[in-house]
């Protein structure tokens, strides 16, 4: 099965385990005549609606580009997740509020042997339900089956809480039902915030990770001609359509021939081996003894002397044109990015006082 065939396959597990789970605290509730028992098997239901919205997010995402939309609807999937983590917050609040009413009123509960049984089965199948979905999320890097498994697991965590109490009070007469609620509420709402954070990332945008910044950048780099890779930038569109841009040094004595050649198979190593729409520019690297070389050279080495500038590149020196151009990379901390510019062109333009000096401030948009 492809990636999203999993996904499907696994939340239809998950719909499935929620109703026989729903179906078997309806029987005994009826059978004991425990109302308790039976709103707990309508809330099983309930929980099959995250399972829901991940296949429903999941065949939306599938739908092919159009006009308005040329990039696909991959990133439906990162609002599945976001809906799932605000339904773990939720029922995080209400079971907060429930809890600490119990804080301040408590209530004495009562604990049969039905009950007890029901509550075990409940933990067992919600701990083996929500570890195993949440393993193919982070197996399939879903943030929607992610989220889903960990409201199981939440939900196995609180039925738990449920059973030490039960105990706690069959032994000791001591009802521990709001302290014990209370503190994993907490834990659930917090845990639904950080479950928020990731697909919410990916639509605002995140930094590259390291490892996959250096993988690229070393693997362009394998190319004989290729004299460093700048300005590495990569947009997700759900987890099939990848967008991203480089730049390349070459030397200025390549034709754009060769140039075209080089590009084409660096983009069609991106694609078949990272599944990256990747575009490639061009930096000119001058070479041999002339003046444009010599510039190269001393403003390089110039802006390089700056702590505050982790990277130069892009020179570039138009006769024609009369002017100097040159792109820094400075550190995070710097963040007056004109008076970082007025600094370095005032420090550069006595070494060509009757040429214009333009400096880019580039920023680094991976780890």
């Amino acid at each position: 099965m492809d990636r999203n065939s999993q996904i499907i396959h696994t939340s239809w597990i998950g719909i499935v385990a929620n109703v026989l789970l729903a179906a078997f605290k309806a029987i005994v509730g009826f059978i004991s005549g425990s109302v308790a028992i039976i709103m707990d098997a309508v809330n099983n239901l309930s929980d099959a609606l995250s399972s829901v919205i991940t296949i429903v997010g999941t065949k939306l995402s599938q739908r092919p580009a159009d006009r308005k939309h040329p990039f696909g609807f991959g990133r439906i999937e990162y609002f599945s997740a976001i809906i799932i983590a605000i339904i773990v917050v939720s029922a995080g609040i209400t079971s907060f509020i429930e809890s600490v009413k119990k804080l301040f009123n408590p209530t004495e509960p009562v604990y049969t042997t039905v009950t007890l049984v029901v509550i075990i089965v409940a933990i067992v199948v919600k701990l083996l339900l929500g570890q195993y979905v949440k393993h193919k999320g982070e197996q399939l890097k879903s943030d929607a089956l992610i989220a889903s498994g960990s409201d199981a697991l939440f939900d196995s965590f609180i039925t738990l809480t449920t059973l030490v109490s039960a105990g706690v009070m069959l032994l000791w007469n001591v009802s521990l039902d709001g302290i014990l609620g209370t503190l994993i509420s907490v834990v659930i709402i917090k845990a639904g915030i950080e479950m928020l954070a990731s697909p919410v990332n990916e639509l605002l945008g995140t930094s590259i990770p390291a490892e996959l910044t250096n993988t690229i950048k070393k693997e362009v780099s394998s190319f004989e001609e290729v004299h460093g890779v700048y300005d590495l930038i990569l947009h997700n569109y759900g987890s099939d359509v990848k967008i991203g841009s480089l730049h390349i040094n070459v030397y200025d004595t390549m034709s754009a021939h060769e140039i075209h050649g080089l590009t084409r198979k660096i983009s069609t190593l991106m694609y078949e081996k990272y599944g990256i729409i990747m575009t490639v520019g061009i930096y000119a690297l001058a070479t041999g003894e002339n003046r444009r070389a010599e510039l190269q050279s001393k403003v390089m080495q110039m802006l390089s002397a700056h702590k505050e500038i982790i990277q130069v590149h892009a020179f570039y020196y138009s006769e024609k044109d009369n002017m100097i151009s040159v792109d820094v990379v400075p550190d995070v901390d710097v963040h007056d990015d004109t008076a970082l510019i007025e600094k370095l062109v005032n420090e550069i333009q006595p070494l060509v006082p009757d040429v214009q000096v333009i400096i880019v401030v580039d920023h680094n948009y991976s780890e």
